[in-house]
């Protein structure tokens, strides 16, 4: 139940939704004038790239006009982030949040704004499956072949990530803290660029998105060594957790989209934007599209977004400390 306390707390962390309107005052209801940009922080032919683009073909058509995405990749992702910062609050900018640009990257670096202040939290988007891959032609079977590889040879091994402070990148961090290895991390611009050096052997290996991985798992260029979730994906039950194959309890890294605006959107605007996200999300269509790519579509209000923000902040602090994460 979202109660008085529950808004005092989200108002006291900055992330409050939009404030109330008394119920006798009538509001207009919302609709964009133009088209709408909604910036990606990465490349396109990504998970993040695949998923707005899906879910912003329905919304197109429920608003009645073009939404626009934008690729911004570099800095991590907080190019896009800062481009949406600092638009007009008139709902005609938006963008596609990760777990990267809103929650790993204010951790791992210090940035000019504020993610818990200075953006409107819209609301989540989709969970996100993500598979550890080699390509076929190296030599290790299973995840435990690739750490004894890396334990004979420290720093010989790397891994490939879509950037800076993204699921890939924690997913090595950790890996290297629990297991005792060192290896090299290669940061991308997105999933788009790692996939294509995956399959090319230019790093060793990769824990990335089902939507960029899962075809060439399905076609044998690539070898899916585990799933670093609490349970092993329907997409391919044959593969193990990484918590299984390797023997690490409790390993698990999330992976989640979601979306916001600039700071201080007025509520008319939020409300319309969250329920033409919420439908497009539940459309059969839609939902079987991102299902094909692995992605678990997860609608929620503004408030929660909110809400999850902060909790995933204050739990990954600490594993990111412990893991030794940095900003490379």
């Amino acid at each position: 139940m979202f109660t008085r306390r529950n808004f005092a707390g989200l108002a006291a962390a900055g992330l409050a939704a939009p404030a109330l309107i008394h119920p006798g005052l009538a509001q207009p209801a919302w609709s964009p004038t133009r088209s709408i940009r909604v910036f990606v922080g990465a490349v396109a032919g990504g998970g993040t790239d695949i998923t707005t683009r899906i879910v912003m073909a329905k919304m197109q058509a429920l608003l009645g006009r073009p939404i626009v995405v934008e690729n911004r990749p570099g800095g991590a992702g907080n190019i896009a982030s800062e481009a949406t910062v600092t638009a007009a609050p008139d709902g005609h900018t938006l963008m596609m949040g990760t777990i990267a640009s809103l929650v790993m990257n204010p951790l791992l670096t210090r940035l000019t704004f504020d993610m818990m202040t200075d953006l409107t939290p819209i609301g989540r988007s989709v969970d996100v499956t993500n598979f550890l891959v080699v390509t076929a032609d190296r030599p290790w079977r299973n995840l435990a072949d690739l750490i004894t590889a890396a334990r004979v040879q420290p720093e010989a091994i790397s891994y490939g990530s879509s950037g800076v402070g993204s699921a890939g990148h924690l997913a090595g961090a950790l890996l290297e803290q629990r297991c005792g290895i060192r290896t090299v991390h290669v940061p991308y611009r997105g999933g788009g660029q790692l996939i294509t050096d995956i399959l090319s052997g230019k790093v060793d290996y990769s824990v990335a998105t089902a939507a960029t991985t899962l075809q060439h798992i399905e076609a044998g260029r690539l070898r899916a060594l585990g799933v670093p979730s609490a349970a092993r994906s329907a997409l391919a039950p044959d593969v193990p957790t990484v918590a299984e194959a390797a023997g690490i309890p409790g390993y698990e890294i999330p992976n989640w989209y979601a979306l916001l605006g600039p700071r201080a959107l007025p509520e008319p605007i939020v409300t319309r934007l969250h329920a033409a996200l919420v439908e497009s999300l539940r459309d059969p269509e839609v939902a079987a599209a991102l299902s094909r790519h692995g992605l678990e579509p997860v609608p929620s209000t503004g408030a929660e977004l909110a809400r999850f923000m902060r909790e995933e902040t204050a739990r990954w602090g600490p594993i990111l400390r412990e893991a030794g994460a940095n900003a490379n």
